[in-house]
């Protein structure tokens, strides 16, 4: 399929570069303290134990670094904004993935794929083309979704562990505007003014625009909360109702439209 015809918002790629392995280091450091017992623990997500869970983060920059190994693809085929969309049709084939990785040695795993990346990824073009799961896509734009996966799955660790794992502020940022310009592409419009400070403000919905002075309808929540709602990990509802997330505007109810990603 042709590249979605989109407006996409722009990414500063040193900062994308940086951020990348800035969050995967958070994670690592914080893998290598866990102990067994912790290891074994359960997860939210389906029967993922932390040790499955901490060796799938280790897919989130290898996956780079193996495509880059491969031929270039002869054209682009998956838009940065297609991306959130079309990692739904592919849960079974990550869990497969996840589960054929060798967690014996998670330490030594995380530092090999680590040193991989930076190989690969240090004289790596921009425009140079990846052959992902989902569609040939450009270098840059793969590596800001790489930010979606470490931040995502950074929370769940910290979930399931207790553990207070910090958050690269350039991946926090990329994660959600892009969670924030996936859903401004489900459901364009401008009837609904979508607020995460301090990363991202996104108008969606069909229904009259608003041009001047206070939206009629109006979301807001902090990131932390929207990348939770947008991935499936809380309900609409419960986060109202936790003063999470405010709402005002007859329109201003996003149950329909959430998650925008499994």
């Amino acid at each position: 399929m042709p590249p979605a015809k989109k407006r996409t918002r722009s990414y500063d790629s040193a900062k994308i570069r940086a951020a990348v392995p800035a969050q995967f280091g958070n994670v690592r450091d914080a893998v290598a303290g866990l102990t067994p017992e912790q290891l074994a623990g359960p997860t939210r997500l389906g029967e993922w134990t932390v040790r499955e869970l901490a060796a799938h983060l280790t897919m989130a920059l290898g996956s780079v670094a193996r495509y880059l190994a491969e031929p270039q693809p002869a054209k682009q085929e998956l838009a940065l904004l297609d991306w959130p969309s079309a990692t739904a049709t592919a849960a079974a084939r990550i869990d497969a993935d996840t589960r054929a990785l060798d967690t014996a040695d998670l330490p030594g795993l995380y530092e090999r794929t680590a040193a991989l990346y930076e190989e690969r990824v240090s004289g790596a073009s921009d425009e140079r083309l990846v052959p992902t799961r989902f569609g040939a896509m450009r270098l840059a734009d793969f590596l800001v979704t790489r930010t979606v996966e470490l931040v995502v799955h950074t929370d769940d660790l910290n979930a399931a562990t207790g553990l207070d794992i910090p958050y690269d502020r350039q991946a926090l940022a990329a994660c959600t505007r892009l969670l924030a310009d996936a859903l401004a592409v489900k459901a364009p419009g401008g009837a609904v003014e979508v607020r995460i400070p301090p990363f991202a403000v996104v108008q969606c919905v069909e229904g009259p625009r608003h041009t001047r002075g206070t939206p009629p309808n109006v979301v807001e929540t902090d990131p932390l909360t929207w990348i939770r709602l947008a991935t499936g990990r809380t309900g609409w509802a419960e986060e109202l109702d936790a003063a999470r997330v405010g709402a005002s505007g007859e329109r201003a109810d996003l149950t329909a439209l959430l998650p925008l990603m499994g």
